[in-house]
């Protein structure tokens, strides 16, 4: 079966429809290109019988993009042949665009990336009006660009500086904002409406030709040369690097091809993007990126880490306990997604508060016409706040968020627990205690299980799942089903203090903090963790969780520890916290004094005094900037190799996974094991063993890093 059915009517009007055999979606992979080319060659033959051509989807979706398996195997020494190919391809789609008929894209649904692309090669696009369809050049997420003439036909379409967010950011939109935005060019209410619409245009406009293949051209805002746009273009690559900090390459070639292709004519500027294209694929941070964001997350997404043989739960009645900042965060991301919620604490003014919450962000998205009244209050009435453990009766689940402290967790695990239907689930929200600890206080701990949500819950998108030493599979396999039902993304790990994202985000701040300490500039550690890829210096990121919650985290972890009869070796870090909260009285952002002032009207800056209690000028003149940007990656990877090894981290991917969306290590490695793999395993045990003499212990290579570095093996 071809993948492209060939329909050419008694009213000599051609549709093509794209239908690709045994997937459930069209890709851009060889199948396709082989039938796209026997379909040109076919249309040439046939072109004095056609009057005009229509491209339709046989699948849900018009066409899904690039097929990335292809894209991922593509090496330094297939760089030619790929290139070769891509201008192919383009060349087809070229002749049909360039054939002087017509050619009408009738879009069913989706259309993402080379989706986009091969509609935007028509004359003329036509989508279903409905707010579920997506369109959009989502490859600069992955690393890459839109190498099927996006980046050319776009701005010729609608200019250089509205295509940017498209082109640069991975925009997307629903069919009424593409109208809008000039994407598209007619909505339809259903296949007919959009099939007779097609062929209506066809009847209109017997010749077609593309603005840009017309004689007079001018580029819509402005072409690079116009001094309007030439102003801007001048400071484009400078706001560019401020947001990528140079790690991202792909924002800066798209950038490049979309300018440098619009200073030439079309088919040249097609060049162009080939190149800059190819470059990215065969780049490192594009496999490091579609690796981990596509078919990482994508396992993940499908059930990777769920036990099997437990069937699916919907959960329809969670209660809350704590309507504190997390509580009514978790509250919120439950009601959204229809599931009543009971939010309790201990008087029913904070019950209230914590629902308070949530009419906040709904009423911003009401006023962003993202939601109507009528939404708005569906979702406020499924969260009933209380302060008596009464109205938890019926849970299918109870998730506790209260303060970090074991008797106080043990308290409302007892109160909330015999209000569970049978075989409810009891979960904790702890970011370090351990689930097996917690779990001592619950009647059933095989029904007792960790979801560790991150702040602010509304927009951070991943729970870290942990099981206790008697959490049951049955338990896993339902939790990690509410934690999808709730749109989230779930990783698993097993139980230790601080599981995962704890451990390794504490290697984060406490490196920054101990930088701090041996007399590094605090801009400089500030400027390394911005520059490495985190989202967010150190020193700030420590302002944020405040450190006197570190200091209770760190005293509950030293008394448990020590309780169980192990040592607590205090990390070089501890001494600069103490004295920032206990002799300075700098607690953090929420007190308003930690690392940095915060002026009531104006912008953070870094506590002037910083300087004098702890730089030496010679060391903060002499350190490279690279030292820094490696401590801060290298320390993270190292954990999370520990946390492997230790059998806290069931897989790479729940490591790469939970490392970017959980503590936000820097994206464009992949992830903090993914870093390792593209770094070479054997250099980076043999540069972990440098830091180890220079700075410590902390970064000694665990033995399963020493293992796969003998072996020069990955980690996979």
């Amino acid at each position: 079966m071809n993948a492209i059915r060939y329909d050419l009517g008694s009213d000599q009007i051609l549709t093509l429809t794209i239908d690709m055999p045994g997937q459930s979606a069209n890709t851009m992979n060889a199948a396709f290109r082989d039938a796209l080319s026997e379909t040109t060659a076919r249309v040439k033959g046939d072109l004095d019988k056609i009057r005009g051509v229509i491209i339709a989807s046989a699948k849900k979706t018009f066409f899904a993009g690039g097929d990335l398996k292809e894209l991922h195997k593509v090496t330094r020494d297939d760089a030619q042949a790929f290139e070769d190919m891509v201008n192919g391809l383009k060349a087809d789609m070229r002749f049909l665009e360039t054939a002087g008929k017509p050619v009408v894209a009738a879009i069913n649904g989706t259309a993402l990336g080379g989706g986009l692309e091969i509609a935007l090669a028509c004359h003329h696009r036509i989508v279903l009006d409905d707010d579920s369809i997506q369109l959009g050049l989502p490859e600069v997420t992955l690393g890459l660009l839109p190498g099927g003439g996006g980046t050319q036909r776009l701005p010729r379409m609608i200019g250089l500086e509205a295509a940017f967010p498209f082109l640069m950011e991975g925009k997307k939109v629903n069919p009424k904002a593409g109208l809008k935005a000039g994407i598209v060019d007619e909505l339809a209410d259903s296949v007919e409406d959009m099939m007779i619409r097609a062929r209506t245009f066809i009847d209109a406009n017997p010749k077609c030709q593309q603005p840009w293949d017309q004689k007079g051209f001018k580029f819509p805002g402005g072409a690079p040369h116009h001094p309007a746009m030439a102003q801007k273009l001048a400071i484009a690559p400078a706001m560019l690097k401020q947001k990528t900090r140079g790690c991202y390459p792909a924002p800066e070639r798209i950038l490049s091809a979309a300018v440098e292709g619009a200073q030439v004519d079309f088919d040249n500027g097609s060049l162009i993007e080939t190149r800059y294209f190819a470059e990215l694929v065969i780049g490192q941070v594009a496999k490091n990126m579609t690796g981990t964001f596509w078919f990482q997350l994508n396992a993940i997404k499908a059930g990777g880490s769920r036990p099997d043989g437990v069937e699916k739960e919907t959960f329809r009645k969670v209660g809350v306990l704590g309507a504190g900042m997390m509580g009514a965060g978790i509250a919120y991301s439950t009601a959204t997604r229809g599931i009543d919620v009971v939010l309790k604490d201990v008087s029913l003014e904070n019950a209230e508060k914590g629902k308070a919450y949530s009419e906040k962000l709904l009423a911003k998205k009401v006023s962003r016409g993202r939601m109507t009244e009528e939404q708005k209050a569906a979702v406020l009435d499924r969260i009933r706040p209380t302060d008596s453990a009464d109205d938890l009766e019926g849970c299918d689940l109870v998730i506790e968020a209260v303060f970090e402290d074991s008797e106080l967790k043990a308290r409302v695990t007892q109160e909330a627990e015999p209000k569970l239907v049978t075989n409810g689930i009891f979960a904790s929200n702890t970011s370090t205690i351990p689930i097996t600890q917690l779990a001592e206080a619950s009647a059933k701990p095989e029904n007792f299980i960790g979801l560790h949500f991150f702040s602010p819950v509304d927009k951070m998108q991943l729970v870290e799942i942990i099981v206790g030493e008697k959490t049951s599979d049955d338990t896993l396999a339902r939790s990690f089903d509410y934690v999808q039902q709730i749109g989230k993304i779930p990783v698993v790990v097993n139980d230790s203090r601080g599981f995962f994202t704890s451990r390794v985000f504490g290697t984060f701040v406490n490196e920054g903090i101990c930088m701090l300490g041996e007399g590094i500039h605090p801009a400089s550690i500030e400027n390394a963790g911005l520059l490495s890829g985190m989202p967010v210096g150190p020193l700030a990121i420590s302002d944020e969780v405040s450190m006197t919650l570190m200091q209770h985290i760190r005293n509950q972890s030293r008394k448990d520890t020590e309780a169980a009869g192990g040592t607590w070796n205090p990390h070089p870090a501890e001494a600069i916290i103490d004295a920032m909260v206990n002799e300075h009285g700098r607690k953090g952002k929420a007190a308003g004094a930690g690392f940095y002032e915060y002026p009531a009207n104006g912008k953070k800056y870094l506590w002037p005094e910083l300087e004098q209690l702890f730089v030496n000028p010679e060391t903060a003149r002499s350190v490279p900037l690279q030292e820094l940007k490696d401590r801060i990656l290298f320390i993270q990877a190292i954990e999370t190799v520990r946390c492997l090894e230790e059998g806290v981290l069931r897989t790479v991917e729940d490591a790469n996974i939970g490392s970017i969306f959980g503590i936000g290590y820097a994206p464009w490695t992949g992830g903090a094991i993914q870093f390792i793999n593209q770094y070479g395993v054997r250099a980076f045990a043999q540069r972990a063993a440098e830091l180890a003499d220079a700075y410590g212990e902390r970064f000694a290579p665990p033995r399963l890093l020493l293992e796969k570095a003998e072996s020069n093996t990955a980690f996979s």
